[in-house]
């Protein structure tokens, strides 16, 4: 092998350490992010913990102090994945930014506030889905036939199952506007396999509720939206896609 090819493979080997220590870099300081949000949500857990408890009709009751510690973990670590997901986002962004056009830089930076407010807009329908449908179901049922004690393990358990998901799927139309601008989905695949993900959908649904037939129909009616809008996006970023490839093949063969 001559001197050139020795010092092409020496730049690649420097390129790559290169990018996996700039990874290294991003992952520590994603990491320092999330402990620092993770120890500001463990000092006001008590506040959080009022906020949602407040307006209860009924008493949480710790049954062991296992549970009062898990729910000062659970509650900083939901804090703390609110808190750095944008610095997440922002990180991922910044480590493919130089693989970018600049139109293509401009395009994607919108993305990191809109996963936030998508992920906190998921949180918030949970939320409001768990306490003016789903435990006001469950205590209908009841009808006065038990006393009903709530634990603090299991109703913020329960509550985690329903707003966690609900707010990973509504995640949805940036995953797809990014995986279309990348050329792996179109919206013609997504109109394909609707009556799929349909499907999909209201399995999802009907886990993260109770066993009835009304609450799964409601929870994926918000879904299928957000999947129908998830075409629309996807459909925008494929014409302008398309529409770019046409100006740049029309610019070569002139």
């Amino acid at each position: 092998m001559g001197e050139e090819g020795k010092s092409k493979d020496h730049q690649k080997e420097m390129d790559v350490v290169g990018h996996l220590s700039e990874l290294r870099n991003r992952i520590m300081v994603t990491a320092v992010f999330f402990l620092i949000f993770f120890i500001a949500g463990f000092i006001y857990v008590e506040d959080i913990y009022w906020f949602f408890a407040k307006e209860l009709d009924f008493q949480l009751t710790a049954i062991s102090p296992g549970e009062i510690l898990w729910l000062y973990f659970s509650m900083a670590g939901v804090v703390a994945i609110c808190g750095t997901l944008p610095i997440i986002s922002y990180q991922i962004w910044a480590f493919v930014k130089p693989g970018l056009t600049p139109n293509e830089r401009k395009v994607s930076l919108p993305y990191i506030p809109a996963i936030f407010i998508l992920f906190l807009a998921g949180l918030v329908f949970g939320y409001f889905l768990f306490t003016e449908f789903i435990i006001p179901f469950l205590l209908h049922l009841n009808n006065g036939m038990f006393d009903v004690m709530f634990t603090v393990d299991r109703y913020f358990k329960f509550l985690l199952r329903v707003t966690l998901p609900l707010a990973i799927l509504f995640e949805l139309p940036i995953i797809v506007m990014f995986l279309t601008s990348l050329g792996i989905l179109t919206p013609d695949f997504m109109k394909k396999t609707r009556r799929y993900a349909y499907f999909l959908l209201i399995v999802i649904s009907a886990m993260i509720t109770p066993p009835d037939f009304i609450l799964p129909l409601l929870v994926s009616i918000p879904l299928i939206l957000i999947y129908e809008i998830s075409i629309s996006l996807s459909g925008r970023v494929y014409r302008k896609k398309q529409k770019k490839h046409e100006e740049f093949m029309h610019s070569e063969s002139v």
